[in-house]
């Protein structure tokens, strides 16, 4: 395994070692790591750590990754680019262009390569090559068409292999929709009002707002046939028992970088308009969050 790291990660990585801390036991990792991607050269699998709002632009850095059959795993929350490759019905092969506007990350990130992961965990950076592991273990991953493919069992044997939990999931979209229920509220949200989770929650009227968002979000994936397996309810004392947790836009606002929610938010009301879908509230909460990003963008360009 390598990593592509920058900066002072790359040498504290290089000195140190990509250090865990985790209640579940502090360790070391030293892989191979470098700046220089062409350095490694083409490997099998290429696990994406990138932002989504990142992937236009990471061409030069995966390329010289590539061979004919290598896959690309993207870690991140929202619709993902591929989200209608290989499906099916009246929207096979769209283009969502909130996420891949004019295709521009199709081309860097050809869909037929991608393997869809959901990650259900939370990391924190404590410092240069220092992480801090906050909760959860869990990488579920699947082919865009449904298929338990050799690809994604070999990949899913190496995170097993590593100490993780990685199930290959006959319809991942099934956990994009879970795991967005929560991002499209509380992320957002938390960066409007530097409220934590277990804050917004108490809430009484931020918390009305938080359910009509995953009640219009369930409309959306319902209009788009796939049914969550999972309650409002029970994904509300999910994000409860979180407790003062601070979301990753918030952690992004916090340090004037834009926010990542075009995938996670405007993604979905875009996707609203195409299945024609009341979602009055996502309306109105993108708006305010976009007006918010808006400035971010223009204060670090």
């Amino acid at each position: 395994m390598s990593l592509v790291a920058r900066g002072p990660h790359l040498k504290a990585i290089r000195e140190s070692g990509v250090r865990v801390l985790s209640a579940r036991g502090d360790f070391t990792a030293t892989p191979h790591a470098t700046d220089d991607p062409a350095e490694i050269g083409p490997v099998d699998h290429v696990f994406l750590g990138l932002k989504a709002n990142q992937y236009a632009s990471a061409g030069p850095m995966v390329q010289p990754l590539l061979h004919e059959k290598t896959s690309i795993i993207a870690a991140q929350n929202g619709i993902p680019w591929w989200y209608f490759h290989g499906l099916p019905g009246a929207y096979e092969g769209k283009r969502v262009e909130t996420v891949d506007p004019d295709g521009v990350v199709s081309k860097v990130l050809p869909p037929e390569r991608a393997i869809g992961c959901v990650v259900y965990a939370a990391t924190a950076i404590a410092e240069p090559g220092v992480i801090q592991h906050l909760e959860g273990t869990r990488l579920s991953i699947g082919e865009p068409d449904g298929s338990i493919s050799p690809r994604c069992q070999e990949f899913s044997e190496a995170m097993v292999a590593g100490g993780l939990k990685c199930p290959v999931e006959p319809d991942l979209r099934n956990d994009i929709w879970i795991k967005l229920m929560g991002n499209i509220a509380f992320n957002p949200i938390s960066a409007l009002s530097r409220a934590t989770m277990a804050g917004i929650c108490r809430h009484r009227d931020a918390r009305n707002v938080v359910m009509d968002m995953m009640r219009e979000t369930l409309a959306v994936a319902n209009a788009l046939g796939v049914n969550p397996d999972v309650s409002i309810e029970r994904r509300m004392a999910g994000a409860e028992r979180v407790g003062e947790h601070k979301t990753s836009t918030l952690h992004d606002l916090e340090k004037g970088k834009p926010l990542e929610l075009d995938v996670i938010l405007k993604a979905v009301v875009e996707l609203a308009e195409i299945t024609e879908t009341p979602v009055p509230t996502l309306r109105v909460v993108n708006a305010l969050a976009d007006l918010l990003n808006v400035g971010l963008v223009g204060s670090s360009g």
